[in-house]
């Protein structure tokens, strides 16, 4: 019973005092998505119940040195943080029907990242978006609502970050759920992602639909009529 003791308080530990580099991060972070998301829905309920993980990660997001790191490290480390804060904010709100429910979730409330105080929008936008100017940033990114494209169940890393963007941009725009596309009429219901970002699929001259073919097995025709489903913000729980 003594060693049991003394290897969970040694399993807690570790979770709580590692080194805040930027690999045993990752390394933690890639457990964790593991563990609690799957076919991109969390399982809140689960995380809430052993909190000092979820709670370890977001504290280190908020230490993290991003000094010496480059551009695929930070890309990468921005978009394990603002996930992980996501579903940190949920679990301490938990039970919650939508983010929504909880006033100013991504655009008043603010978090440390990397010692900077940032909100959900700010972290997206001003740390991704507008910086590397990469649209597929919107297929990574958490919302926690079930509209959200699915969210991974792994960290993004550095070394393969650019074909983990193209995976899930890809998986979402090949959903038949998530992109409804009736070749009859020539008709493709969008997410409001496409309404609310348009710019950044438009980016380059490009089109949206050509932005989307990119991914696409099956092509859009470019003379497709265009219309946005209602996006539903319900909690995408497990």
């Amino acid at each position: 019973m003594k060693l049991f003791i003394l290897t969970t308080i040694l399993s807690l530990l570790s979770f709580t005092t590692w080194s805040m580099d930027y690999q045993s991060f990752t390394s933690k972070a890639d457990k964790f998505f593991i563990t609690y998301v799957k076919e991109g829905l969390v399982d809140y309920k689960r995380v809430g119940t052993s909190k000092q993980e979820i709670e370890a990660l977001y504290a280190a997001i908020g230490e993290m040195k991003l000094d010496g790191l480059n551009d695929f490290q930070k890309q990468a480390f921005y978009i394990n943080a603002h996930n992980l804060i996501v579903i940190y904010w949920v679990t301490k709100h938990y039970p919650l029907k939508s983010p929504l429910d909880d006033s100013g979730f991504f655009d008043k409330v603010r978090h440390q990242v990397a010692g900077e105080a940032l909100t959900l929008n700010m972290l997206e936008i001003k740390k991704l978006l507008a910086t590397y100017q990469d649209a597929r940033f919107h297929f990574a990114l958490a919302c926690a609502a079930k509209s959200c494209p699915p969210l991974a169940s792994f960290a993004f890393k550095a070394e393969t970050l650019d074909k983990q963007l193209n995976e899930r941009t890809a998986a979402a725009l090949n959903n038949s759920k998530w992109l409804i596309f009736n070749e009859k009429t020539n008709q493709v219901s969008l997410s409001k992602i496409f309404d609310w970002y348009k710019k950044d699929f438009n980016a380059g001259s490009k089109t949206t639909i050509k932005w989307i073919n990119q991914y696409r097995k099956n092509k859009i025709s470019e003379k497709a009529s265009i219309t946005f489903y209602e996006y539903d913000w319900s909690l995408n729980e497990r």
